[in-house]
């Protein structure tokens, strides 16, 4: 059985809404599934098979600064060769923080399993099931 994580940071509840789809998806798939706020995860991810990471876009298209920012950082060096998936929600723009995620997530040696999800403000149906859809590749 695959031990994945669902870690994300949210400020109005979207990302956190996107976050449990994804858990869901990772269990459906019969994962050892855990999902953590920023603040509660664990600082040593290593021990996970496969990893999704939540942020909405702040700002001026960036990841939370204060709070997920850093600790995503402090997961990086760990991410080498390991499969993750990304998602998030924006507000405007047209979702370049994820692109950038992504950048950087790839020069950290991570392995993106699947397109990103992002959406716009609170997500729907479509973004609910594209999230559970993330979970269970991550969990397969």
């Amino acid at each position: 059985m695959k031990k994945t994580a669902v870690i994300y940071w949210s400020g109005t509840g979207n990302t956190e809404a996107m976050a449990n789809a994804v858990l869901e998806g990772m269990k459906q798939a019969g994962a050892d599934a855990a999902c953590f706020e920023v603040d509660g995860a664990p600082s040593d991810v290593s021990g996970y098979d496969a990893l999704a990471f939540g942020c909405p876009a702040m700002g001026a298209e960036v990841l939370e600064e204060e709070v997920f920012a850093p600790a995503f950082d402090g997961w990086k060096p760990q991410l080498a060769g390991k499969p993750i998936a990304l998602f998030g929600s924006y507000g405007w723009g047209d979702g370049e923080w994820m692109r950038n995620w992504e950048d950087d997530c790839r020069a950290a040696g991570a392995k993106l399993a699947c397109e990103s999800v992002i959406c716009c403000e609170a997500p729907d149906d479509v973004a609910l099931g594209a999230c559970c859809a993330l979970g269970k590749t991550l969990g397969e």
